[in-house]
């Protein structure tokens, strides 16, 4: 079996440079890297709706922005397949035989859960739905025997949760129905968790504080020009800090030694940049502008990919419909295996059939 991926995103609005370097950006290398056989990239519209069941349509809208980004970023629907999760009923099945396999207060200890919950308010009041989206989200990979998760750290108790799942079913029907799933994370300790344009921890559309992919160049411009820094480096001749330093966790994530030879030639690296605010005498306005113009030179071309796909929608509705398509094919087979291993075939399974007739008129 070749190496398969599969990831993707809650269609909740549209993605920003927080998912571009957490994943993104990696999806892509990898697509490009020529290593994997299958790369499968979902939507997940019915995960979303557990959380805005009432808002179908905010789902329905962000479908579109969400495909959008992809194929700005680079996705190419001739090398991944690009489909919709509630287009692939399968899952909901295999969701369904998962719930099985874990117990309530298993799913009570799922760290990212805990978080989602409070960070919703859903203390009181919590949507079964979204309580149990970590076993959907097994029924997700396991679906495309999906050896390879490329996702972000806070992603990291979801995996772990679907190599229990994948172990348990294993252990129970006695096949290797289910392949295990390894955790791909970003190379880069900055690109794992950026914070927003404010420096708090999550960047959040709820909490206003992101650079979306989809913004223009004036609008990147003014939020990294707002972009919060170190508090105490109040005048420039003061030293600085670095760590936790918003702008510079940015730089950490997108600058590439070629840009400070044209846009910042007194210094050769990010390194020396850092002595240098350290030392003071360095002011957050002069990085501020490097910053941007790093994020500007990142995100042109993206901007420019979108332009034209945003003159194509019809286009992408197809390159959704015919992905889900080969998706749901893919997902029947792995169905059926399960269905198998599960002794739950009855029409398919005339071993069965013949013993019940020798039981009843042998």
């Amino acid at each position: 079996m070749g190496k398969v991926i599969l990831t993707g995103d809650r269609p909740t609005g549209r993605l920003h440079v927080g998912h571009y370097v957490g994943s993104l950006r990696r999806r892509v290398e990898l697509q490009n890297s020529g290593e994997y056989s299958d790369i499968y990239i979902m939507i997940a519209d019915a995960q979303a709706l557990t959380d805005n069941a009432e808002h179908p349509e905010k789902v329905r809208q962000n479908i579109v922005e969400v495909a959008l980004d992809y194929l700005s970023v680079g996705m190419d629907p001739e090398v991944t397949t690009i489909f919709i999760q509630s287009m692939i009923p399968e899952l909901f099945e295999m969701t369904a035989y998962y719930m099985n396999l874990v117990t309530v207060s298993r799913l009570q200890r799922n760290p990212t859960v805990k978080n989602e919950i409070q960070m919703r308010n859903f203390e009181a009041s919590i949507p079964v739905g979204f309580f149990t989206y970590p076993i959907s989200q097994a029924a997700d990979i396991t679906a495309f025997r999906a050896n390879t998760v490329p996702v972000g750290e806070d992603q990291m108790p979801m995996i772990e949760q679907t190599r229990e799942i994948v172990h348990k079913f294993n252990s129970v029907y006695g096949e290797d129905v289910l392949v295990m799933p390894e955790i791909l994370l970003p190379e880069n300790d900055a690109c794992r968790r950026l914070p927003g344009i404010d420096g708090k921890a999550k960047m959040s559309k709820s909490l206003n504080n992101c650079i979306y992919l989809a913004d223009t160049e004036k609008e990147v411009q003014q939020k990294v020009m707002s972009m919060f820094t170190d508090p105490n480096h109040i005048k420039i001749t003061d030293p600085g800090q670095v760590e936790g330093n918003t702008v510079f966790t940015y730089l950490d994530a997108f600058c590439k030694d070629e840009y400070f030879e044209e846009y910042l030639p007194d210094y050769a690296s990010l390194e020396e940049l850092k002595d240098h605010y350290r030392r003071g005498g360095l002011g957050d306005v002069k990085i501020k502008k490097f910053l941007n113009k790093v994020l500007q030179e990142e995100l042109g071309p993206i901007r420019e990919r979108r332009a034209y796909w945003e003159s194509r929608i019809p286009e992408v509705y197809e390159i959704l419909k015919s992905g889900s398509e080969k998706a749901q094919k893919v997902a029947a087979e792995t169905l059926k295996s399960m269905r198998t291993a599960m002794k739950i075939n009855y029409f398919d399974d005339s071993a069965l059939i013949e013993e019940q007739i020798q039981k009843y008129q042998g």
